[in-house]
C-alpha cells in the first residue's frame, strides 16, 4: 500500500464515482479508493475494518453481490443495499490474438465503448487500461485521436478494466498464478487529462487491500500536460512513461499539438521534478514511436540522444504500427536498429517494442473502440482520408516528382512522403 496520499475532504467524498450525467446514480463501491472506502463506513458509524473486508471481497475475491459477503451483518449488508451499488463495465466483444494476447472492448456510461488489452510475455503479463472514450488529444499518430473525445472514464470503468481481466484470465482463484504482474495506463486516452479518477484507480492497484502490485509495476503513461505531472508527486508514486516521438519542439508540434501548449524543456523538467520526489532510484521511460520518413533519421537519434542526456531515463522505441486513417508507415528493421544504435553508443538503455496484437487491431497506437465523439473531429478526419483517396486515384499516373509538386502547392505535403521531406 503506498504511502503517498493526497489531502482530500471527505464530506460525502466517498459518493463521488458517479457517471458525469444529470442522472442520480449510487455511488458504485468497485470505484472507492482505500480512503473513500473508510469514510463510507465512518459515516455509516462502522468500524474501519469494515472497508478492509468490502474491498477485499470486491477486489482480491471478486464478489460484487454484497449477500455474499459473509462476514459483514445482514443488517449492513442491507443499508448498503440502499445506499451503493457495485458494478463492473459490461464486456461486449473480446477477440484473442494468435501472439496470446487478449483485447476486450466495454461499454461505459456514456455509451462509448473502450477497449483493454493483455499481453502476455514469458513470466510477465501486461494490461493496458484506458481512461477516456476517445481522446482529447490529436496526436497524428494515434488510432484513438482519430476517434474524437466523448467523455472521461471513472474510477469503477478504470478500475474495472483491472477486475474484468482478472475474471477472464484466472477467475480470482487465490491458488492460481496471477497472471496480470503489471498495468501501464497506456490504453486510450490521455490519463492526466483525467487526473483524479486515474490517481484513485492507481492507487486501488497499488493497494494491499486490492490488487497489490508493485509501484514498479504500476505506470502512468502520459503525453505531456506539465501541470498534471507536477501535481502528481502529491498523490502517487506509481512509474512515469512520457510520451516523446520528437527530438526537437518544431517536429513534436506537428504531430503532437499539445507541444504547442507545453514545450519539451518544460516537459523535462516536469519529469525531473517527479522522479527526484521518488524515494527510490526509477528514472522515467521516454516513448518514441519511429514514423518512417518523419522521426527516424540518424540526425533525430542523435539529436534526442543531446536531449536528453540531463536525464536519466530509458528508451523505448515503437515502430509505428498503421491504421486506416493515417498515412504513416512503419519504417524498415535496418532504420529501427540504426536508429537503437546511435542512441546505444550515447549511453542509453534501448528496448524496442515488439509490435503484439496487431491481428486484432491491438497493437500500440492501434486502440479505437466506438466513441460517440463530441468533437466532431472523427468526421473530420475520415473527409480528410476519403479526399486523400481521391486524390491519390486522381494522381496514380503521375510520378513521384509530379506528385510531391501538387501536394506541396497545396500545403498538403504529407509528413511521411520521403521525397518532400527530402530524406
Amino acid at each position: 500500500f503506498s504511502s503517498r496520499r493526497r489531502h482530500t475532504r471527505y464530506i460525502g467524498d466517498w459518493s463521488s464515482d458517479v457517471c458525469s450525467s444529470d442522472l442520480i446514480m449510487k455511488p458504485n463501491l468497485l470505484g472507492l479508493s482505500r480512503e473513500k472506502m473508510k469514510a463510507l463506513f465512518s459515516e455509516l458509524e462502522e468500524k474501519p475494518f469494515r472497508a478492509q473486508q468490502v474491498m477485499q471481497w470486491i477486489h482480491q475475491r471478486g464478489v460484487l453481490d454484497l449477500n455474499e459477503m459473509t462476514d459483514i451483518s445482514k443488517v449492513l449488508r442491507g443499508k448498503l443495499e440502499q445506499l451503493v451499488e457495485i458494478r463492473a463495465p459490461k464486456v461486449v466483444a473480446d477477440y484473442p490474438s494468435e501472439d496470446g494476447s487478449h483485447k476486450w472492448i466495454i461499454e461505459v456510461a456514456s455509451g462509448s465503448r473502450v477497449e483493454m488489452v493483455f499481453i502476455p510475455e514469458g513470466s510477465r503479463g501486461t494490461l493496458c487500461v484506458s481512461s477516456q472514450a476517445g481522446c482529447s488529444l490529436d496526436c497524428s499518430f494515434c488510432a484513438t485521436g482519430k476517434q474524437g473525445f466523448n467523455s472521461n472514464l471513472t474510477v469503477a470503468e478504470i478500475i474495472g478494466q483491472v477486475w474484468l481481466a482478472r475474471q477472464q484470465l484466472d477467475g480470482f482463484d487465490a491458488a492460481a498464478q496471477r497472471r496480470i504482474s503489471n498495468v501501464v495506463m497506456m490504453g486510450m486516452g490521455e490519463p492526466l487529462m483525467n487526473f483524479e479518477p486515474v490517481m484513485d484507480a492507481v492507487s486501488l492497484m497499488m493497494d494491499d487491500w486490492a490488487y497489490g502490485l508493485s509501484k514498479r509495476k504500476v505506470t502512468i503513461s502520459t503525453s505531456g500536460v506539465v501541470p498534471a505531472i507536477r501535481r502528481m508527486k502529491e498523490y502517487t508514486d506509481a512509474s512515469l512513461a512520457v510520451s516523446l516521438h520528437a527530438p526537437n519542439d518544431a517536429l513534436r508540434s506537428s504531430i503532437m499539438p499539445i507541444n504547442k501548449k507545453y514545450p519539451i524543456v518544460e516537459l523535462i523538467d516536469a519529469v525531473k521534478e517527479y522522479m527526484a520526489s521518488l524515494q527510490d532510484k526509477r528514472v522515467p521511460v521516454i516513448e518514441y514511436t519511429v514514423i518512417k520518413g518523419v522521426n527516424d533519421h540518424r540526425q533525430h537519434a542523435r539529436e534526442l540522444a543531446k536531449l536528453l542526456k540531463t536525464l536519466p531515463c530509458k528508451i523505448n522505441l515503437i515502430p509505428f504500427n498503421p491504421f486506416s486513417l493515417s498515412d504513416y508507415r512503419r519504417p524498415s528493421d535496418s532504420v529501427i536498429s540504426n536508429f537503437r544504435e546511435i542512441l546505444q553508443h550515447a549511453g542509453f538503455t534501448v528496448t524496442v517494442r515488439t509490435t503484439r496484437a496487431d491481428d486484432i487491431g491491438a497493437a500500440c497506437g492501434q486502440l479505437v473502440g466506438d466513441v460517440e465523439d463530441q468533437t466532431r473531429r472523427q468526421e473530420r478526419h475520415a473527409r480528410r482520408a476519403e479526399a486523400r483517396q481521391n486524390e491519390a486515384s486522381e494522381h496514380s499516373g503521375q510520378s513521384r516528382v509530379e506528385r510531391a509538386r501538387i501536394l506541396a502547392s497545396t500545403g498538403e505535403a504529407a509528413a511521411s512522403d520521403p521525397l518532400v521531406l527530402g530524406s
